[in-house]
């Protein structure tokens, strides 16, 4: 198993989109690289921490690669907006990719490189930290089927599902 942070805007809808993915074991939200120790929603959202809103992919390699991933949350987001997704704005909702693994940063830079302009404004940087977000917010559309989500999930074809 491995582990990859995506931050996409608004993570309810990261995390939905990525847990029907086949392949994916596990998704989790929380707030990754923030300046603050344990955060809390409410710190984000007054600007007390400079957080991004992230989801926790834990994958199965022999099923699904790092490269096919990131062409995933490729579908999902706007590369080369700064700090806004969908209808959510501000630094917490800005795009990155965090990993755990120096050796993927060559991955994650290629593979951008490869399929995006040169100016795609998604941060690629080790976790320095990640905190579990609130319970509420875990598994949120599951919970609340007709809650916000900036992401159209039929962008994952059936064929990619579980």
């Amino acid at each position: 198993m491995k582990t990859i942070y995506f931050a996409g805007g608004c993570f309810w809808g990261v995390e939905k989109f990525f847990s029907l993915a086949k392949g994916v074991v596990n998704t989790k939200v929380g707030y990754a690289n923030g300046t603050l120790e344990n955060p809390h929603y409410e710190d984000l959202k007054s600007h007390k921490d400079d957080a991004s809103e992230t989801v926790e992919i834990t994958y199965d390699e022999s099923i699904i690669s790092l490269e096919t991933l990131l062409g995933y949350l490729l579908r999902v987001i706007d590369p080369y907006s700064i700090n806004k997704q969908g209808e959510d704005e501000g630094i917490q909702y800005r795009t990155g990719v965090y990993y755990l693994d120096n050796n993927e940063e060559k991955i994650i830079r290629d593979y951008f490189n490869d399929h995006l302009e040169n100016d795609y404004k998604i941060e690629v940087l080790p976790l320095k930290k990640f905190y579990l977000a609130e319970e509420y917010h875990q598994d949120y559309l599951n919970k609340n089927p007709q809650g916000y989500c900036h992401i159209n999930m039929a962008k994952l074809k059936p064929e990619e599902r579980k």
